[in-house]
């Protein structure tokens, strides 16, 4: 016998006159139409890197820039609970990349039971797709539809609003499989057509697929078994970038750069993200050597996406997941706080060529001005010296840490020279240590195993990295921020660059920076900034951020009836 149910769904649909868009089904505990609220004042919640509203982040996604200057964020978002699971596209904008504001959710399942995985947005300025005959700013989605129990395919959604609001394509999917492990579509623009690049995940096999319009694409050539392989290959990224000359030199070629996350099987167990500069010729990419390289050192980085509509020639950039599959489900934040997961901060993007190691993608911070407050100390330290910043008295309880070091010689520095960062709890005790040895193998150390909040056997507490100072120039830098519940450094300008979670039981409020055994002549310059808290300036009297709604789009509201069938 078969029996039939009708379920009336509210459905949020943008207005187009020019194609027939397809429903979208919506959860009812799903809000449509507003932003989700949060709040942003858990001791847990960092202040300068993005986290959801509420509930649950993982990849980032869709990312691009529109002509406007706005930075575009999606992410794969659970609205009803803290753990992976019922993925839509979250929205987010910026400005500057620091001071985000949270849109309404941008992508709901299209019906019941298929989930929005993860891919890419572009604009179509030339409306190869022709969704957009009379304006030059309209955003294609290009992502995985993945059916519960069964197969990932490729699709799209168009909006006309400048990437607020969508409408799925009817003719989805664009590219069908039969396939439960195909997915995460990467596009970008090369020449005369569009180019994706696909995970056959466990294959170890990344598609490159062309396209004319987005919407009819011819599978072209196979990136296979590349690098470490983990189980499983996700989230490619394919992208142009300069080449320079040298650290934070001139630009003298450009480069292609494929990007596989993993998971699990990476080096230091769960999720990681490497990458292979090579060549592209618009359907084959090869690779410039056979070397295999990480874009972290430590743990809490994955599936990194480049944003998409940077001006030709200029540094990518990337921001990825802060976080690790090994353990993102059961982190405090969500018992605690009601969210899980951050985005990494923005990192500029150049190839060069650094000493020893060859080929090296740079993670430069990008400019962090945007939230720089009040300079807490600068101060040159030599020898044996040390200074101590007390920042409890800093709301957003985040600092940016900078120290340049100068006249450093390899026949003079010893094997117990070093420069040490540590953060601690004067009421718990706690402490977060890191650390540069200037001798020997020349490594760079973090140490979250003296913070006490969380307790798992796969959040593993020690990383390191050799990281060789200039022997030119006798010179080495390190950036950092720390940001509540997070740590990102910076070596040498972004050589080497690290995300470590660390989740205290009382918040860290005291620093001690410190040089040992440094001979004659080496300096460190030290600056500490206090860090503004953007999301502090949209909070009110409760500390709840409301969101923004910004699209342009007319969006109407209408209730779809689906009916669902089963044998009994």
């Amino acid at each position: 016998m078969k029996s039939t149910v009708r379920i009336a769904s509210t459905v949020l649909a943008a207005t187009c006159a020019h194609a027939q868009g397809v429903p979208t089904y919506v959860n009812p505990a799903v809000p449509t139409g507003t932003p989700i609220a949060g709040n942003y004042t858990g001791p847990l919640r960092p202040q300068v890197h993005f986290s959801p509203p509420k509930n649950f982040m993982n990849d980032p996604n869709g990312m691009f820039v529109d002509a406007n200057g706005t930075y575009h964020l999606y992410y794969q978002y659970n609205p009803t609970d803290v753990v992976a699971g019922n993925q839509h596209w979250g929205h987010a904008t910026s400005q500057d990349l620091y001071r985000w504001e949270n849109q309404q959710i941008a992508l709901f399942p299209p019906e019941e039971q298929v989930f929005v995985f993860s891919g890419s947005a572009v604009v179509d300025v030339n409306n190869t797709s022709g969704f957009f005959p009379d304006q030059d700013n309209g955003v294609v989605a290009i992502l995985t539809l993945s059916e519960s129990n069964g197969p990932q395919t490729q699709a799209i959604a168009y909006s006309h609003d400048g990437g607020y609001t969508f409408e799925y394509y009817d003719g989805n999917p664009v590219i069908n499989s039969t396939s439960n492990q195909f997915r995460d579509p990467k596009v970008i623009w090369y020449e005369d057509h569009w180019v994706a690049v696909i995970a056959y995940s466990q294959e170890f096999v990344v598609g490159i697929f062309t396209s004319p319009d987005l919407k009819t694409w011819e599978h072209a050539s196979n990136f296979s078994y590349h690098g470490l392989l983990g189980t499983q290959y996700e989230c490619p990224n394919m992208v142009k970038i300069p080449v320079r000359d040298s650290i934070g030199g001139e630009v003298v070629d450009e480069a292609y750069v494929m990007t596989i996350s993993l998971q699990p099987g990476a080096p230091l167990g769960g999720s990681v993200t490497e990458y292979f500069p090579g060549t592209f010729n618009g359907t084959h990419f090869e690779t410039l050597d056979d070397a295999t390289r990480l874009t972290d050192f430590a743990k809490d980085n994955y599936a990194a996406q480049f944003f998409y509509g940077l001006p030709d020639g200029s540094n990518a950039i990337n921001m990825g997941w802060a976080s690790n599959w090994q353990y993102t489900n059961q982190v405090p934040t969500g018992n605690l706080e009601g969210w899980r997961s951050a985005m990494t901060l923005p990192r500029a993007n150049y190839l060069t060529k650094a000493p020893r190691i060859g080929w090296v993608v740079v993670n430069e911070l990008v400019d962090p001005s945007p939230v720089l407050d009040t300079a807490l100390n600068t101060t040159t330290l030599a020898g044996d010296g040390s200074i101590e910043v007390d920042f409890a008295s800093v709301a957003s309880n985040s600092l940016y840490i900078e120290a340049n070091v100068t006249g450093l010689n390899s026949s003079t520095i010893s094997g117990s020279s070093t420069l040490n960062m540590t953060f601690s709890s004067p009421s718990s005790e706690e402490t977060l240590h890191s650390g540069y040895y200037f001798g020997g193998d020349q490594s760079f150390f973090v140490n979250r195993g003296d913070i006490a909040g969380f307790d798992n056997i796969f959040f593993t507490d020690k990383f390191s990295v050799s990281d060789v100072w200039n022997t030119t120039t006798g010179t080495w830098r390190v950036q950092a921020v720390i940001d509540r519940s997070i740590l990102e450094v910076f070596l040498d300008g972004g050589v080497h660059a690290a995300t470590v979670l660390f989740y205290p039981k009382e918040p860290l409020t005291h620093l001690t920076v410190g040089t040992a055994d440094l001979p004659a002549g080496v300096e460190v310059s030290v600056a500490i900034w206090a860090l503004k808290s953007p999301w502090a300036e949209y909070e009110d009297d409760q500390g709840i951020v409301a969101g923004n709604v910004t699209g342009t789009g007319d969006s109407t509201r209408r209730d779809v009836v689906y009916e669902a069938t089963w044998q009994t």
